[in-house]
């Protein structure tokens, strides 16, 4: 016997494996998830520190070796957008990393509504029994974790209804038809 199988959403651009990561963009940390190779779960690997805002010559440098090493080929980044739906100066920041991100990588980068996603991880947190002064620890990655998991069940729940539609056509007409038609 060869080995076991490795099933994964392949990339139509390039045939390889898929994998997508999630950032929670902060000002001075960013949380990191990857998805499986499958697209249904996410995980947090890592949250990268830095010691000024600003600087983030060394936060895009470990972001790319981290797409490397998981042969990412999306990015998701979290949308700091206001309880009220304004706009306020982290939405301008979180638009000037994207930019710089999107020139150093090449991979798209997909904009993921944030709101309560600290929250919520919080309340993982409490949940998970983590003490309160070790929670500052842990936020961004399980924010980075909430982000990507909201957009890899909307993708998946927007296939499944593309899916469930084209079902819907082929037994109407009788005519077997393509997904997504």
């Amino acid at each position: 016997m060869s080995g076991a199988a490795v099933l994964c959403t392949v990339s139509e651009k390039d045939g390889k494996c898929m994998r997508i990561m999630g950032l929670d963009f902060g000002s001075k940390t960013v949380g990191v998830a990857i998805s499986d190779p499958l697209l249904i779960t996410a995980q947090g690997i890592e949250i990268v520190r830095r010691k000024e805002e600003n600087k983030l010559r060394q936060t895009l440098a470990r972001i790319e070796e981290l797409i490397t090493e998981y042969e990412v080929k999306e990015i998701v980044l979290g949308y700091p957008k206001h309880m009220n739906d304004s706009e306020g100066d982290r939405v301008a920041l979180t638009k000037e990393f994207a930019e710089k991100l999107m020139r150093r990588t090449a991979l798209p980068i997909t904009f993921w509504d944030e709101r309560l996603t600290t929250v919520a991880a919080d309340r993982t947190m409490i949940e998970a029994g983590i003490r309160r002064e070790n929670r500052k620890e842990h936020v961004d990655r399980i924010a980075a974790v909430l982000i990507l998991q909201g957009y890899l069940d909307y993708r998946r729940n927007r296939e499944d209804g593309v899916l469930e539609q084209a079902a819907s056509k082929e037994e109407r007409s009788g005519i077997p038809m393509e997904p997504g038609f």
